[in-house]
């Protein structure tokens, strides 16, 4: 079912509660007395038209809702099968997968459909309707995080000739981001012992709680900043 259509001014409290606020989609939805649905509905519709918040002093109700719900151009063609972005959003999170090859893939059963720079552009525009309500809380040396990256590295022996793929190693705190990275030759105990003795002598000291987690490789990938300190062993 689609979402309700709401008046303009309800639209004006969304965008503001959303983008000036900085309140989850839920308590939008509660403090406007609308559905989750018409809240995401409404800031796809806001980001695909281009606006921010605050909205342009010479845009009126008209020219708001002339933007959010476009007339429909008279069909000349089919329309374009549209992606299913939760599924893409999900792929995404897989080693080695990018947008250029999820639209190779649509490409491959929907050879009318969008071409790639407007796939990317339909699919920030989902991606920034997300409620991202997961707010984690770290003080200064309690949690240091810790896990090998997931991909390897190719080491080349100068001797020998010989090529090996090195394991990487990630320790994060979890209040700075401050991050230390060695390669190994393995993910074996004596390893895993090693590396972690060694981040603790970089950082000069040990944190209240260490975790391991078999995601941090994904988190480090997209958020944390450069390694530290690298070596082959």
């Amino acid at each position: 079912m689609p979402a309700e259509r709401v008046t303009m001014r309800k639209i004006k409290d969304i965008l503001r509660l959303k983008w000036a606020c900085g309140l989850s989609n839920r308590q939008v939805a509660a403090s406007c007395g609308v559905a989750r649905s018409t809240v995401a509905e409404t800031l796809y519709r806001a980001t695909a038209a281009g606006l921010s918040w605050p909205l342009p002093a010479e845009l009126d109700d008209a020219q708001l809702e002339a933007r959010l719900y476009p007339a429909a151009p008279p069909p000349t063609s089919p329309p374009r099968a549209m992606p299913d972005w939760a599924t893409v959003h999900q792929e995404l999170t897989r080693k080695g997968v990018t947008l250029a090859l999820l639209w190779q893939e649509y490409q491959a059963q929907h050879p009318d459909g969008y071409q790639y720079s407007r796939f990317c552009d339909l699919y920030g525009a989902w991606r920034a309707t997300l409620d991202r309500c997961l707010r984690q809380e770290h003080r200064a040396g309690e949690k240091r995080f810790v896990d090998y990256a997931g991909q390897t590295v190719p080491i080349h022996d100068r001797r020998t000739g010989e090529l090996r793929q090195a394991q990487i190693f990630v320790a994060v705190w979890g209040a700075s981001n401050y991050t230390y990275a060695e390669a190994t030759w393995t993910q074996t105990l004596p390893d895993w012992v090693g590396a972690h003795t060694r981040a603790f002598a970089f950082f000069g000291g040990v944190p209240a709680i260490i975790v391991p987690d078999y995601v941090v490789h994904h988190i480090i990938r997209v958020m944390f900043p450069p390694v530290i300190c690298a070596r082959a062993r």
